[in-house]
């Protein structure tokens, strides 16, 4: 993989901050080192002393007064040692990525700690995209990544899908517009990269296929571009087994791939971690040293004591207590819609995540019915036109998400929506 001609000549720019550098060698110094570099405020000022914080299951998380010392202190802008190296060992066992022995230069997985994985991801865009670069992507996508593209100025190109996720056929046919050997010529313009939500797709619910993860991967190697495997609801799959990931089948080093701790331990704790070929993760940890200098020290131990407490296994059951609720919260929003959209939308069952993608029939554009209408009838909804490239094409689509409400609020919710549907016709 020729890596250098996906980054940008602003990521290429960045060096290593000879401060930040301190704090990895601080990280993993003995107590013997007399540290004159770093300008860490003293701890003993902070008015912060200990912590107990209780876990569902009775166990507690404790931060003792030299821990919180450690917590509300700097540290290395990758992440945290011991939750960097439980991550790193976790997704080995979840993917087995062929690059963990990979030479450094060569595509070797790394992985860093993220605030957030729509962080890391913001990174990445940033690493790779110069205005007027083509990238891949496909509609309907989450909103907050077309904000982030948007400004930097680079063609999207939709991929045409369906209930199953991108469909190859539709990949390939954009695509033939280049020669595959068209890659090594900048002049060409081929697509940087696909980026893709490959399980619960944000809005639409749906996710990728085994058979199409292997059909798009090839298509990748014969046209040279990288793909960015968005997984947040990676950890809310609600069928029994869980697809391969593109990561998983990475021979090259060209998957990029973000995974979010927010679905399933905590959205306001902001971590999230991006792993990857090693010659871009640094990249993204070089960016990180001049923006937010790391994700927070007290939320990267409080996550990394629970991960340590449960082990692999004690996280793998939490995950599946948190499937099981977000099951019955999409078959109680499944059963509302029955009950009473019935004829007046259509929508497909959604495999992961928490979100229900309902296209009104016989509305051409829902935008005025959800802003206006249905706020003024205490129904909260999101218009479809917002996870398009084109936000001001008319769109027949809305989002409900199940997340958070009852399967009560989800019955009158609903039932205040066909009424509004009627009304409108």
């Amino acid at each position: 993989m020729n890596y250098a001609r996906f980054i940008t000549a602003t990521s290429a720019a960045r060096r290593p901050s000879p401060i930040r550098t301190t704090a990895d060698v601080i990280a993993k110094a003995t107590k013997s080192l007399i540290s004159l570099a770093p300008g860490y405020p003293n701890p003993s000022t902070f008015p912060f002393k200990s912590a107990v914080i209780t876990v569902e299951n009775g166990m507690t998380i404790q931060f003792g007064e030299e821990m919180m010392k450690r917590a509300l202190q700097y540290s290395p802008s990758a992440g945290i040692p011991e939750l960097l190296s439980w991550l790193k060992q976790f997704q080995v066992k979840l993917h087995s990525p062929p690059t963990i022995h990979y030479p450094p230069d060569q595509g070797q997985m790394d992985i860093c700690v993220t605030s957030g994985s729509q962080d890391g991801l913001c990174k990445v865009f940033e690493m790779i995209i110069n205005p007027g670069d083509n990238i891949l992507l496909n509609e309907p996508i989450y909103a907050g990544t077309l904000q982030a593209l948007q400004p930097l100025g680079c063609n999207m190109i939709n991929v045409a899908s369906d209930e199953y996720g991108i469909i190859p056929d539709s990949l390939r046919e954009v695509l033939s517009r280049w020669e595959p050997e068209d890659s090594k010529d900048p002049k060409k313009n081929t697509p940087k990269f696909l980026y893709t939500v490959p399980n619960g797709n944000n809005p639409a619910g749906n996710s990728l296929t085994s058979d199409r993860k292997k059909e798009i991967y090839e298509l990748a190697r014969k046209y040279d571009f990288l793909i960015i495997e968005d997984d947040p609801y990676y950890f809310l799959q609600f069928n029994k087994s869980r697809a391969p990931t593109f990561l998983s089948m990475d021979v090259d080093g060209r998957v990029i791939r973000a995974d979010s701790l927010s679905k399933v331990l905590s959205s306001g704790l902001r971590v999230g971690f991006l792993t990857g070929p090693k010659p871009l993760i640094e990249r993204v940890v070089l960016h990180t040293q001049v923006s937010s200098l790391h994700t927070s020290t007290f939320t990267q131990l409080m996550v990394s004591q629970l991960l340590h407490q449960w082990g692999e296994e004690g996280f793998l059951a939490h995950t599946e207590r948190v499937i099981h609720f977000y099951r019955n919260q999409r078959d109680a929003a499944l059963a509302a819609a029955d009950k009473w959209l019935s004829g007046l939308a259509e929508w497909h069952v959604p495999t992961a995540g928490m979100f229900l993608w309902i296209k009104v029939k016989g509305i051409s554009d829902v935008k005025e019915l959800i802003e206006e209408k249905a706020i003024k009838k205490e129904v909260l909804l999101v218009p479809g036109n917002g996870f398009y490239i084109n936000s001001s094409a008319p769109s027949p689509y809305l989002r409900a998400c199940f997340s958070i409400v009852s399967p009560e609020q989800m019955d009158v919710a609903f039932q205040r929506l066909a009424e509004l549907i009627k009304e409108s016709l």
